[in-house]
């Protein structure tokens, strides 16, 4: 692995690479409880959050969390890749927001242009979605988590159920090892 990716010890060069992309929506304040658990599983974790998302989250304590930066914003050319290749992906909680502009390809944020790259190269990605009953209900939410299905997304989102939270993280994490075995 290229020197610039490494934390520190190889046995962290040695196990599969989560990216853990999260938005902003109340979920996000507990995501370092999903951290935690997959790194617990033996993923190496890094996390990025949405511009937004910054706003719920601290971003200092996911950064000791997980030992490498939190990554909001595009890299200029000349800075070095902090970001090792994945060999997963889980964006919890994915917002209303984001599910529609990752559906049509819009990259207008890190987050959702590493979620557009992510799915083009094959990476199993799982989406967690969170958001209120309204915006559920939206056609345009539902018709974009087709897209997405059909581009190879697991989506863990059960629109019969209440919107306003995500499954526990232990189904999330179960969700991920399914997808990744």
């Amino acid at each position: 692995m290229n020197g610039v990716y490494a934390l520190g010890v190889a046995d962290d060069e040695a196990r599969r690479v989560l990216y853990v992309i999260v938005c902003a929506a109340p979920a996000a304040a507990e995501v370092a409880g999903f951290i935690r658990l997959a790194q617990s599983a033996g993923w190496r974790v890094f996390a990025v959050v949405s511009p937004l998302g910054r706003r719920f989250v601290d971003v200092n304590s996911l950064a000791s969390l997980t030992g490498g930066p939190v990554r909001s914003e595009f890299r200029l050319p000349w800075q070095p890749k902090e970001l090792p290749p994945a060999d997963a992906v889980v964006v919890a909680p994915a917002t209303f927001n984001t599910v529609n502009k990752w559906a049509a390809g819009i990259a207008d944020t890190f987050a959702t242009a590493l979620l557009c790259e992510q799915t083009g190269l094959g990476v199993p990605v799982l989406a967690v979605p969170q958001t209120n009953d309204g915006l559920a209900r939206h056609v345009a939410f539902g018709r974009n988590l087709d897209v997405l299905r059909s581009m190879g997304v697991r989506v863990l989102f059960d629109p019969a159920g209440p919107q306003g939270r995500v499954p526990p993280w232990e189904q999330v994490l179960a969700e991920l090892r399914d997808l990744t075995t």
